[in-house]
């Protein structure tokens, strides 16, 4: 899924580190890296072209997140993993006219992620 989202978007690093970690620990990273000690779906740490970062990923949070909307949660750990991949990639979720032209690309790479049948189930 990864390799697929980053070839669609044009960009060829030589590596990106996907991590999956509990609700305790990713509430402990919120708060030390961006001072915030509160659960959060996902962390991005960009590095380089290279080495193109670490997306640190909750899916225990997708999931409540999805069970009360009435979602699916692995759309939702999906979504936040091209979220957290366009951090990498530098799109931003503010101002607001960024987090506008964020979402619009989520949502087309959530589009081709299911046309190509690479969604997560």
């Amino acid at each position: 899924m990864v390799k697929a989202l980053l070839n669609y978007w044009g960009v060829f690093p030589d590596e990106v580190v996907v991590g999956f970690v509990s609700k305790q620990k990713i509430t402990t990273l919120h708060g030390r890296f961006f001072n915030d000690p509160t659960p959060t779906d996902c962390l991005a740490f960009p590095v380089d072209s290279s080495l193109l970062g670490e997306v640190v990923l909750c899916p225990r949070v997708a999931k409540e997140y999805a069970d009360a909307r009435g979602k699916d949660p692995y759309q939702e750990i999906s979504l936040y993993l091209i979220h957290a991949l366009l951090h990498l990639l530098g799109y931003t979720d503010r101002p607001k006219k960024e987090r506008e032209r964020m979402r619009r690309k989520e949502k087309m790479s959530l589009n081709y992620l299911q046309e190509k049948g690479l969604l997560l189930s």
